[in-house]
């Protein structure tokens, strides 16, 4: 844990003054973020999503995104983001090691970011939410906090990120099912474009 930490700021503070050079970041609702375990979901447009996101959050957070597992085959990166404590899924299968990995940080009180969409999706697109994020929140009775990431990344002047309120989820029995996954994930993404609508 403490070497994942470890990996986790040396490449925060690598990339921060680079990122932050070229997309600097106009935080809103940072004070939003729970204390203990809560699964951040965002939209999704481009690739700098996941580090405007951690960015955002600052340093007092360490948020492990999820990401396809491709990224884990590339030279050198993948090495380091693996080290950094990113969970990597095979999106074609069950991927019952990233679930559980996932489970166990969040019952530690750890904070995951997830892309509902799956993709990222650009304006005039639309596509459904997976209910994945909604699932690791029921099982462990963490909340889900919106996050909207701006859509335009600008150049040398801010780019919003707005942190909504926590969101508890509710379920009428022990385990969710899949129809209230669905509701649940619907009405967060819903949240997220109605905060981005005021960006």
């Amino acid at each position: 844990m403490k070497n994942m930490l470890f990996w986790y700021r040396f490449l925060y503070r690598l990339v921060w003054p680079f990122f932050c050079f070229c997309h600097p970041i106009r935080s809103v609702g940072r004070e939003n973020i729970p204390e203990g375990g809560a699964v951040i979901c965002a939209n999704h447009s481009a690739l700098a999503d996941p580090l405007m996101v951690c960015f955002a959050a600052t340093l007092r957070w360490q948020i492990r995104p999820m990401a396809k597992i491709e990224l884990s085959r590339v030279p050198v990166v993948g090495w380091l983001l693996g080290k950094a404590g990113i969970i990597f899924v095979d999106r074609g299968h069950a991927d019952v090691h990233a679930v559980k990995e996932a489970l166990m940080w969040l019952k530690q009180g750890g904070k995951m970011l997830v892309f509902p969409e799956g993709t990222r999706v650009h304006d005039g697109q639309e596509v459904e939410a997976k209910g994945g994020a909604a699932l690791f929140a029921t099982r462990t009775g963490v909340p889900i906090v919106p996050v909207y990431v701006s859509r335009k990344k600008y150049w040398f002047r801010r780019s919003p990120v707005i942190i909504g309120a926590p969101i508890y989820p509710k379920i009428a029995g022990r385990k969710a099912t899949s129809e209230e996954l669905d509701r649940i994930m619907n009405d967060v993404m819903a949240q997220i474009y109605k905060m981005g609508e005021s960006a």
